[in-house]
């Protein structure tokens, strides 16, 4: 999105913006195309929200999901989601110690700064409820025991849409605390045959060679500036009428609920400040607007019948909302 409002910034993003332009370059070493994407991802992580990736299978999912954790200098886990995986095998588990009489715990690969979960709708149920705790609050309970994450903690998920055999729907709840959940299309002819000229020329298996862009603490600082950026009161009531609106709308079964009205505010404010700004505009939003909500509503019978799409209908309500001048 070009932005063509002239003024002067109050916060000083020239680290940010350097900072983000060192990013798409070395991303885009790698990746190929879906710039729309990388900003999404960008702006997810200056928003410290996890990020729900969909797509079909052979489009770099997982790879983006590591180049950007290496963009990163935090530690990285992948956690392979299957039918048998067990909470335990995510949140790790008590061991007894004869020679102490005790019991210790042994933690899991959840504990780490950022953590891929693989096909995450693969696991049944009950392993998905092992998550809510820690997306939520970034922390677990074992046997009583709080044990908090890390700063920074993000879990970026990925899931086929198309295969069902052997996969379980997420849970609503677990769906809501993802901030974005970002779809992810084949690229074009031009770019699938740089994609090919990148495997011929072996660039793509030396993609663990790039040098992270951003260390803890610069990430904390950059991320207390995102946290200044201006949302106007008229802003905020046009976040929380689009999403009261999916509430009344006879198109949805389930509307979004307060917390999406957060996410899209915290999102318009990180996207905002890539685009060198102190606050957020309309366009901020409504760029947003799908990612923010696709996840968090579901359609009516009927309308799945009819094979429409939540996008679809999501463009539907935010057309009758007024735009605030």
């Amino acid at each position: 999105m070009e932005d063509q409002i002239n003024f002067e910034s109050r916060i000083d993003f020239t680290d940010l913006n350097e900072k983000i332009t060192r990013i798409r370059e070395r991303m885009g070493m790698v990746i190929i195309g879906q710039r729309e994407v990388a900003d999404l991802l960008l702006t997810a992580m200056l928003a410290d929200g996890h990020i729900l990736i969909e797509g079909v299978p052979g489009i770099a999912k997982t790879l983006m999901a590591k180049v950007m954790a290496r963009m990163l200098d935090v530690t990285f886990n992948r956690i392979q989601f299957t039918p048998d995986l067990m909470p335990s095998d995510i949140l790790g588990t008590s061991v007894f110690l004869p020679a102490a009489g005790r019991f210790e715990y042994r933690k899991g690969p959840i504990f780490s700064n950022i953590v891929l979960v693989d096909e995450i709708n693969r696991a049944p149920a009950k392993t998905q409820a092992a998550l809510f705790e820690v997306m939520e609050e970034r922390q677990i309970t074992n046997d009583g025991v709080e044990y908090r994450m890390d700063y920074p903690f993000v879990v970026v998920g990925t899931q086929n849409p198309i295969e069902h055999e052997g996969t379980y729907r997420l849970p609503e709840a677990q769906l809501d605390r993802f901030l974005f959940k970002i779809n992810v299309t084949y690229p074009s002819v031009a770019e699938e045959i740089e994609v090919l000229e990148l495997h011929d020329h072996g660039a793509i298996a030396h993609w663990q060679e790039l040098e992270p862009v951003l260390s803890v603490e610069a990430l904390k600082k950059l991320r207390a500036q995102v946290a200044q950026v201006r949302v106007d009161p008229k802003i905020k009531s046009f976040i929380v009428n689009i999403v009261d609106a999916t509430r009344k709308s006879g198109w949805l079964y389930l509307g979004a609920s307060p917390r999406a009205s957060i996410a899209l505010m915290n999102g318009a404010k990180a996207f905002a400040a890539i685009q060198g700004r102190d606050f957020v505009v309309p366009d901020d939003v409504l760029y947003l607007v799908n990612p923010v909500l696709r996840h968090r509503v579901q359609l009516s019978s009927e309308k799945e019948l009819e094979g429409v799409t939540v996008d679809q209908v999501v463009q539907q309500i935010v057309s009758k909302i007024e735009v605030p001048r």
